[in-house]
């Protein structure tokens, strides 16, 4: 079975899954990423790119917004400044939810990009500021600058690959939470279904990456717990420990993926390299 992730950091995950499949081989080859997003290793570059990095046909998905606004917009904020919200595009919230989540935004008074889908029961997205937004909030966003606000599929790689993005509220899905992790940005957790909760968990009690925010859409939510988790995350000495925390670990994904010599001259290879090179030699022995 291949999976994507890695050895270093899924430690107990990959135990328990190689305990159920028993004597059938399990590979981690993650993160499934483009190899010069990561933190290469002891020898690889340790810097946050700051552009564009993956084309539209690549993704398959429409953007709300161009890359390139979303960048220019991160170029003027300070370093690990911005949240970035992100729910998947999968997961919708309530409405009561998603503006209790605007005023606290506004009220923890931190620059945020947002990437918006229409709430529970509303299709046309055009329509979302009356319906689901506090009353005036586009408005103020657009005056204070602080709120970007993207009306459809944001570039995620791009905004956490920028230097400004501080943290990631995030539904906790196992891609968002890699490339997060990748650029050592902590997460707000907002599990809503599926494994996204044991996701959640993990990042909270074994990594020390993450604060879980709510827990599905059923979660009472007010807008004083939303600033108070926010500034918990980017004020707060628990999130300068969870912000090196994700940076140890970005770097043992980058080291997964690294192919270097060392001081003795032998060439190394990372454990998602391995992995890869292990499953190639098992599935050409058996042709």
């Amino acid at each position: 079975m291949l999976c994507n992730s890695v050895e270093e950091i899924d430690v107990v995950g990959l135990e328990a899954l190689r305990n159920h499949m028993e004597s059938k081989p399990v590979w981690p080859i993650g993160p499934l990423l483009p190899s010069f997003l990561l933190r290469q290793g002891p020898q690889g570059n340790q810097n946050k790119n700051n552009g564009p990095l993956v084309p539209q046909s690549r993704t398959g998905k429409e953007f709300g917004i161009s890359p390139e606004s979303c960048i220019e917009w991160l170029n003027h904020q300070k370093p690990s400044s911005v949240l970035f919200i992100s729910l998947g595009s999968q997961n919708t919230i309530s409405a009561p939810k998603m503006k209790e989540l605007a005023l606290g935004l506004e009220k923890s008074g931190k620059y945020f990009i947002w990437a918006l889908k229409p709430s529970r029961g509303f299709e046309n997205i055009s329509e979302f500021e009356s319906e689901w937004l506090p009353e005036g909030f586009v408005e103020r966003m657009n005056i204070t600058k602080k709120g970007f606000l993207v009306k459809n599929w944001a570039p995620q790689l791009e905004i956490l690959c920028h230097s400004s993005t501080g943290a990631f509220l995030s539904h906790c899905g196992w891609n968002s939470v890699s490339e997060s992790l990748s650029q050592g940005v902590p997460i707000i957790g907002w599990p809503l279904f599926a494994e996204q909760p044991y996701n959640s968990k993990m990042l909270q009690e074994e990594m020390g990456v993450c604060v879980e925010l709510a827990r599905g859409d059923e979660t009472e939510l007010c807008s004083e717990d939303v600033k108070k988790v926010i500034e918990q995350v980017m004020d707060s000495r628990k999130g300068d420990e969870m912000r090196n925390n994700a940076t140890v670990i970005a770097e043992k994904i980058g080291a997964a993926m690294t192919e270097y010599t060392d001081e003795a001259g032998a060439h190394q290879k990372g454990s998602s390299i391995r992995s890869i090179d292990d499953f190639l030699a098992t599935i050409t022995s058996k042709k």
